[in-house]
């Protein structure tokens, strides 16, 4: 996903959800915070075929490499919601393990191991989201509502601990072997940079007054990040690989709950 596609799809968002608030006649504003607690988790394969790593000529192969990832998520954020319209800006903080694969096979013979990694990690994110939700009044007090919008993820830190080792490692220094692009380079910390697409619903059950209750179950669809195209292009580098096709998902459900104190109660 590039920067632009990146930057088109939040257009569209802020014009989509622009384009509902104009239409409305009265809105409620608010402002708010609280808490999220989430699961993160990335199931990739990537498949085709190629030779050996400097042996061009030699007969072709079959690569198969695996990701797996598992991460537990926390954090915090700050909304400002118009109704049918909310923005947040989050912190979050994730602790993962990892396990990755990359076997090298010709027919003949038995597959060839070129890499086996598992270990932990960490990371840290700000994030940036925009969502359109239409409310339905259960009561006086309680309302619910479905949401869908983005959210683009800007990397603060990324860390790995490999298994075996005593230390962590600076996913940006390129010291272990995956970290490092198809020239040799250390990958940016923006290579980890993300673009999701959340759907999901939720509830304002009013407390007293303008204040009120918010709570939302979200499921998220993350596009692939920079290092992830860019392991791609070094599969195509190093094994001299035609078309690497990466296929699977990087999933998220989250629970997020807050307090909101609304300006101009409608309800």
């Amino acid at each position: 996903m590039t920067i632009r596609k990146c930057f088109a799809c939040m257009v569209f968002a802020v014009i989509f959800c622009l384009a509902a608030v104009l239409h409305i006649q009265a809105l409620d504003f608010s402002l708010g915070g609280g808490q999220l607690i989430g699961y993160t988790f990335t199931r990739y394969t990537l498949e085709d075929t190629g030779t050996m790593p400097g042996q061009i000529s030699s007969p072709r192969g079959n690569l198969v490499s695996k990701q797996s990832m598992d991460r537990f998520d926390y954090g915090v954020f700050l909304f400002f919601d118009a109704s049918y319209v909310e923005f947040s800006i989050l912190f979050e903080q994730g602790i993962n393990t990892y396990h990755e694969t990359l076997d090298f096979k010709l027919a003949e013979f038995p597959a060839i191991s070129m890499g086996d990694g598992a270990g932990a990690g960490s990371e840290l994110n700000l994030g940036f989201s925009l969502r359109g939700k239409y409310p339905f009044p259960l009561t006086k007090r309680l309302s619910v509502f479905p949401l869908a919008g983005v959210e683009y993820q800007i990397a603060l830190l990324e860390e790995r601990k490999p298994n075996g080792e005593n230390d962590t490692k600076d996913r940006t220094s390129g010291e272990l072997p995956e970290d490092v692009d198809k020239d040799g380079h250390s990958y940016p910390l923006s290579a980890w940079n993300a673009l999701w697409i959340n759907i999901g619903a939720g509830m304002d059950y009013t407390l007293s007054g303008g204040l009120y209750l918010r709570w939302e179950v979200l499921f998220g669809f993350r596009l692939p990040t920079g290092y992830e195209n860019g392991a791609l292009e070094n599969v195509k580098k190093r094994f001299n690989a035609s078309d690497p096709k990466l296929k699977g998902l990087t999933g998220s459900p989250v629970v997020v709950i807050g307090f909101g104190y609304r300006f101009a109660p409608g309800q």
